[in-house]
């Protein structure tokens, strides 16, 4: 194992459950000599506490709440990796660099009228002083800056990492929004399609914490959606939604899929007043997610001809979502991420390890056809760790 060609990768989803962290020795200096091998992953959950600033700060940060969280998620980032190159017994200084995509606080894709914008927080400068490593971040800024939907970012590290030379796969991520990468055979002239499919686990996520008065971030294993009936008055208003009929490239936040829309599904439809359970609601926002993703694939994927898809990212643990996931794409095989060789939490924090990579060997890393930028970019900007 060669410390010169360690990264550490960091993820901080729109799930706001935690940071992902994942230690990946990476050779080569193009595509065509690229080799990886994963050396150690964690996961650390922010705590209560913290998850509830966050959550705050999202619906009513003030530029003092938002300024004080950059610092702090900078030293947790920080934290999270000393902790996991002390596991590896590699001094954090010795990395190459760190890819850290920081933790998303708001995203406006981009329309007909004006640029997308997007803003991570997670101090790079903090996270290379409490680390010693060179830092790589802020990757959407440029893709959006070029015109581009800032996301998905994992779709150039997925080629490079899973393809295969006799399937055709689609990775399907059930984040806090729920993206997918169809990949061609590796050997094939087709472009990849990667582009956000709706929620992931935001909505139930929120649903939940009502549900619980706060007291549970999660549908722990799907048990609340199980007790649930699905209601069609609430599920039809859902998919109504015009982001599902959108053709890709898009994206998509918690700004869409988020406590806004849990504010309309209550002033609607008034659950426990008529009749409606938040079981009721959960159970239907679980199912509205999984057609989301269902939607997307009979329009714009199926057609490209799927052999396989991996499931990715918490919501592979909810047994609820996974089974209304497989109703709605029966024709598809569903594989765990497991299969595809690595834990299914750490694919995003892989991935922007891959991107610094990619960015310290002048590498354009975004899909202009997937993100609908006007062209191949550079993606991140470079905080020199203390040996640089």
């Amino acid at each position: 194992m060669n410390s010169k060609n360690l990264f550490v990768g960091l993820m901080s989803g729109t799930s706001l459950d935690g940071i992902d962290a994942a230690l990946v020795e990476i050779g080569g200096t193009t595509a065509d000599d690229f080799y990886w091998n994963q050396i150690a992953f964690m996961s650390r959950p922010y705590d209560k506490e913290y998850r509830n600033s966050l959550h705050e700060s999202i619906e009513n940060g003030t530029p003092k709440s938002l300024c004080q969280l950059n610092a702090s998620l900078g030293e947790k980032l920080g934290a999270v990796v000393c902790e996991l190159c002390d596991s590896a017994s590699v001094h954090s200084s010795s990395l190459r660099a760190i890819g850290s995509h920081g933790q998303t606080f708001w995203h406006i894709p981009p329309t007909d009228q004006y640029r997308g914008s997007t803003l991570q927080l997670g101090d790079p400068a903090t996270l290379a002083e409490y680390t010693g490593a060179s830092v790589i971040s802020d990757f959407r800024s440029r893709d959006m800056a070029a015109g581009g939907q800032g996301a998905p970012l994992v779709s150039w590290p997925d080629w490079l990492m899973f393809s295969s030379r006799d399937h055709r796969r689609a990775l399907q991520n059930l984040g806090g929004m729920a993206n997918v990468t169809w990949l061609p055979k590796k050997e094939s002239r087709e472009d990849l399609i990667a582009f956000d499919t709706g929620p992931g686990v935001a909505l139930m996520n929120e649903a939940t914490r009502r549900a619980t008065n706060y007291q549970e971030d999660f549908d722990r294993d799907g048990l609340l959606a199980i007790q649930g009936s699905i209601n069609e008055d609430i599920l039809s208003f859902l998919m109504n939604d015009d982001f599902l009929v959108m053709p890709p490239p898009k994206s998509t936040g918690r700004e869409r899929f988020g406590a806004d829309l849990i504010d309309q599904i209550i002033e609607r439809f008034e659950p426990d007043r008529n009749e409606i359970s938040w079981c009721d609601v959960i159970a239907t926002l679980t199912v509205f997610t999984a057609k989301s993703i269902g939607e997307a694939y009979q329009t714009w994927v199926i057609p490209r001809g799927v052999d396989e898809m991996f499931l990715l990212g918490g919501g592979v643990h909810n047994p609820s979502l996974v089974a209304a996931i497989e109703a709605e794409l029966k024709t598809i095989t569903i594989r765990h991420g497991f299969e595809l060789g690595i834990n299914p939490d750490a694919r995003e924090a892989l991935s922007f390890a891959v991107l610094a990579w990619g960015y310290l060997n002048g590498l354009a890393t975004n899909m202009p056809f997937a993100t609908g930028s006007s062209g191949g970019r550079i993606l991140g900007s470079l905080t020199p760790g203390l040996t640089w």
